[in-house]
């Protein structure tokens, strides 16, 4: 009787939890731009009386599965109005929801003012977002709104130094970071060398930047993740808008291909200072222009067809005896499809195409070189429940290297044509994330990336004595390219290479209450190319290398911990994080490395480490007419190479030595002021340590010249770079009741002409014959206007 009394209660019990789950249905759908039609990605979707919520993924959509009964949903996001709907969920729902930058009431939907809140119950850290309409009120030089710009006032992000490309994240190199327009791979992110960013903010719908707790979807690189989608474009209505500077210009155009259903974009920027020094006789030029394009369509309420492109080029001569052409093209076509309202999927077929080239008249030679990949990736967001979301998919990447190609440029050049060995690579991964609501305190994003790479040929490979490629001179102390004593030969696709690793992610929140968490993260990644380049900065002339025998993978692994707190319910908001980051296989050049045009380029780089640890700060406020924030990184970045014997230096003689992009101090104050409709007001004051350089601590007399000796390595630094951006946005009362709508916005960069040190060279005076430091400085102070128009 027992054990039949104990058989019907668990019976029972199993029943009652299948009615239990029966009782729950499933909300979800698409959030977007009323206006627009165009999704948004990051909207907050909250269920009032559970406390609970999700957020839409990349194309707007979200899902959340809920025990049936009468809700309150708040849909709420940045620059926007919160709308609230009572709704009484029965069976599984789709709702899609339009939003709208003004006070309206919809039906049964009410409007209420939006706030922006750093989200302390998701375990999402060291992620950092800016609106576009909040990088457009921010000062920029030559009066361009620039993303990357931008990102250089958050916490633990700087750069190598003025006029420099590229951008540096928790003292990383700049070759470790991953960045991606619509999911494709840029390897070069800015014009004219530092001075613009390739990323035009009118076609820019989202971005969002990954210092740590990066997903598992991600991987290949060891510093961070710039994710960067851009706009699907306007299925409503035509729309043009632009802008007239005095240096650069630029248009865009969006609308429907088919109302409601499909939509196109095309955006266009140029650069045309050059034209002005032709009339002046100089004839000197630099310039950029770039080109952003993307088709939508909706075929069904379960099926989307995306198709996106960049174009973009660079063009540096001197007297057209030296030209310099740079530029990435990026091309995606992408496929959502809706399994059902609890399973999400996105596949894309992407190619990345990064161009630098050389044309020297005056030596005769022309030289080509870079980069492509072929990408295929499928992904999968399924969500189980309101507490558990899965994301799950393949990614796999195709590399072609072109390290060089010299070829003569006319019937009189001395130059024999040679091709540098091209080389190939393939990279698959497959990954798993999951993201949990372990109760009313805990939360957890925890994860698991499978990468795996192999060199591949045709090519034929260097075999050194001991599989050593660079030599040690005992009696001199110094490293040498070594001898090859043979060389071996792969056939196409043969595998001269081959490595894998597994890459867990894991970030937690512990909420203590509404308004407050504390959260942890660790990660671990790899990346597998190499920048192969002799400078702090990313430039033309630097090559992409893979992993091979003597070029390992690099490995990061990163700690950090951080604390969150909303005050006075969202109008300011507090962030402090610590860090730590050690990478191995971080790569080294030996003294006096000639990088450029080597073909065996294992014989001037050594194996080495190098580690990064911090503590970030950033304090915001949120609304108001007065809004902004204040960020400061106190950091240091460090590298070591030790000797590979006992009797070997090293490089540095073994020791730690600050990298390049150390920064210990990074200070950054963003404002931006509402005067009124008309008037509005944006100002960013940067204040950081100088760049590390190595100086001469000595000189020695050689056949009557000085010949400078140099101590350590990065032993000391530039002096401390500040500098005040100030802009003013006047928007005429009488054009918002116009079709065409316009605005003037005004800049100055540098107010009071800081002449900060791009370097500091040191030379003998040709009168004096003493020995004098010269500062070089790229700008002083930097006057702007713009004229924007829509309509």
């Amino acid at each position: 009787m027992y054990n039949k009394t104990k058989i019907l209660s668990l019976v029972l019990l199993l029943f009652s939890l299948v009615s239990f789950s029966q009782e729950k249905v499933t909300l979800s759908g698409t959030i977007s731009d009323e206006s627009t039609n165009e999704t948004l990605i990051g909207v907050t979707v909250i269920i009032e009386e559970l406390k609970t919520g999700t957020t839409t993924n990349e194309y707007g959509y979200f899902s959340i599965t809920l025990p049936k009964g009468n809700y309150t949903i708040r849909y709420t996001y940045i620059g926007f109005e919160d709308v609230v709907e009572q709704i009484n969920l029965q069976e599984n729902t789709r709702k899609n929801i339009s939003i709208k930058e003004s006070n309206v009431q919809l039906n049964e939907i009410i409007v209420t003012e939006n706030q922006y809140k750093p989200n302390i119950q998701k375990p999402e850290m060291s992620v950092n977002k800016i609106s576009v309409s909040t990088i457009k009120k921010m000062p920029a030089v030559l009066g361009e709104a620039d993303i990357l710009k931008s990102i250089l006032t958050l916490p633990g992000v700087t750069n190598a130094g003025e006029g420099q490309s590229g951008f540096n994240v928790r003292g990383g190199a700049a070759d470790q970071n991953l960045i991606l327009l619509d999911e494709a791979t840029i390897y070069n992110s800015s014009h004219l060398f530092g001075f613009f960013s390739v990323f035009n903010a009118d076609a820019i719908k989202d971005l969002k930047l990954y210092k740590g707790g990066v997903p598992a979807r991600f991987g290949g690189r060891v510093a961070s993740v710039l994710d960067i989608y851009q706009k699907d474009g306007n299925s409503n209505k035509f729309h043009l808008n632009g802008g007239i500077g005095l240096i650069s210009s630029r248009l865009l155009a969006e609308g429907p291909i088919v109302k409601d259903k499909g939509s196109f974009l095309v955006a266009g920027r140029s650069s045309y200072a050059h034209l002005f020094l032709k009339l002046s006789g100089n004839e000197n030029s630099a310039y950029f222009y770039d080109l952003n394009t993307k088709l939508s369509y909706k075929l069904n309420d379960n099926n989307n067809l995306y198709v996106s492109g960049y174009f973009g080029r660079d063009v540096f001569s001197l007297s057209k005896s030296f030209i310099n052409t740079y530029g990435n093209s990026v091309l995606n076509m992408r496929w959502n499809h809706l399994f059902s309202d609890k399973l999400f999927s996105n596949l894309s077929l992407i190619y990345s195409d990064y161009y630098y080239g050389l044309e020297l008249d005056f030596i005769g030679f022309n030289w080509d070189s870079g980069i492509k990949n072929y990408n295929l990736k499928y992904d999968f967001k399924h969500y189980l429940s309101e507490k558990t979301k899965l994301t799950y998919g393949i990614n796999t990447v195709y590399y072609d290297f072109n390290p060089g190609k010299i070829k003569p440029n006319g019937p009189d050049s001395q130059i024999n044509p040679k091709q540098l060995d091209k080389k190939y690579a393939f990279e698959p991964a497959i990954y798993i994330d999951a993201e949990q609501k372990l109760s009313d305190k805990f939360s957890i994003n925890y994860g698991l990336r499978y990468s795996m790479f192999y060199r591949l040929g045709a090519q034929e490979i260097n075999v050194y004595e001991n599989n050593q490629a660079v030599s040690y001179d005992e009696d001199l102390k110094i490293y040498e390219k070594a001898t090859p004593i043979g060389t071996k030969k792969y056939g196409k696709n043969e595998t001269i290479a081959s490595f894998d690793n597994l890459e867990p992610r894991l970030s937690i929140a512990y909420i203590i209450d509404e308004n407050q968490s504390v959260k942890a993260s660790y990660n671990r990644m790899s990346q597998y190319l190499h920048l192969i380049s002799n400078t702090q900065s990313p430039t033309p002339l630097d090559v992409w290398a893979p992993s091979d025998d003597f070029l390992k993978p690099q490995i990061l692994d990163q700690y950090a911990i951080g604390y969150q707190k909303n005050i006075k319910n969202g109008r300011y908001s507090f962030e402090i994080e610590s860090f730590y980051k050690d990478v191995q296989n971080r790569l080294d050049y030996i003294d006096g490395a000639d990088l450029i045009a080597n073909n065996a380029i294992e014989q001037v780089v050594l194996g080495g480490k190098s580690r990064a640890y911090g503590l970030e700060i950033l304090a915001r406020k949120n609304e108001g007419k007065l809004n902004g924030w204040i960020s400061y990184t106190l950091s240091r970045s460090e590298q070591k190479t030790a000797g590979r014997t006992a009797t070997e230096i090293g490089i540095n003689n073994g020791n730690w030595y600050k990298t390049g992009w150390d920064k210990t101090h990074n200070l950054s104050v963003t404002g931006i002021y509402e005067l009124n409709d008309k008037w509005s007001f944006g100002s960013i004051f940067s204040l950081q340590t100088g760049q590390p350089v190595t100086y001469p601590n000595g000189q020695y007399e050689y056949q009557g010249l000085s010949i400078p000796s140099y101590g350590e390595r990065n032993g000391n630094n530039l002096p401390a770079y500040h500098r005040l951006d100030i802009s003013a946005t006047l928007t005429p009362r009488n054009s918002k009741d116009k079709r065409i709508k316009g605005e003037w916005v005004f800049g100055i960069y540098n107010v009071y002409s800081r002449k900060n040190a791009a370097s500091i060279s040191f030379r003998q005076n040709a009168e004096s014959g003493k020995n004098e430091a010269v500062r070089l400085s790229i700008f002083g102070i930097v006057p702007s206007v713009t004229y924007n128009f829509k309509f």
